[in-house]
């Protein structure tokens, strides 16, 4: 009977750690990753003022910065008023669109865009978002949503005027057209020390 007992063969660790890393190397070489994901932010952009001896041409004029702060206690202070969240979409709408061309308001230039022609613009104005760091995570998000929410909303208007689609159902091209029109400038602070 012995005869008949088969031995197990061996299992080679050498030839599966070569496969292994073999494999690892194959997905790392060949897998590619999206790097475009994630919160679209522009750094905060330093004031220049004449005082400062600076002599640019992009000086931020105060007409061109709708200032939003979220105190410690979230309560949410727009242009030193305080506003609540729901107030919030309606403000920053109408401040980057200024649709009546209000002097307090971001300036127009005008602008040649694709499928538009001429168009005004406020393509200077900037929507600072500022909080401290005793602000809770859930308001600054909920800030941040109604202010994105702001650009999304003008775009799916303007989109709807212009095709009777929304904005996500546009061409890559059409989409780069409105972007020119309403480009997404939102600058965020943290606070070190809280104000009140």
């Amino acid at each position: 009977m012995n005869r008949f007992k088969r031995r197990v063969p061996e299992i080679n660790f050498v030839l599966t750690a070569y496969i292994a890393f073999l494999l690892l190397l194959f997905f790392l070489i060949f897998t590619s990753m999206d790097t475009n994901k994630g919160l679209s932010s522009r750094l905060p952009i330093i004031p220049i003022s004449k005082q400062d001896g600076g002599n640019s041409t992009d000086i931020l004029k105060s007409r061109n910065m709708l200032d939003v702060y979220l105190n410690k206690k979230d309560q949410l202070i727009v242009d030193g008023n305080y506003t609540t969240i729901d107030q919030l979409r309606d403000i920053a709408k109408n401040f980057i669109d200024n649709p009546d061309n209000e002097r307090r308001k971001p300036e127009k230039i005008e602008m040649d865009v694709p499928y538009f022609g001429p168009i005004l613009v406020t393509s200077k104005h900037i929507i600072s978002l500022r909080n401290d760091r005793g602000s809770s995570y859930q308001a600054y998000i909920f800030v941040q949503d109604e202010l994105v929410g702001a650009y999304n909303d003008l775009r799916d208007k303007l989109s709807q005027k212009k095709w009777q689609k929304k904005y996500a159902n546009l061409t890559k091209d059409e989409q780069k057209a409105i972007l020119l029109i309403y480009p997404q400038r939102i600058s965020e602070v943290i606070l070190k020390k809280g104000r009140e």
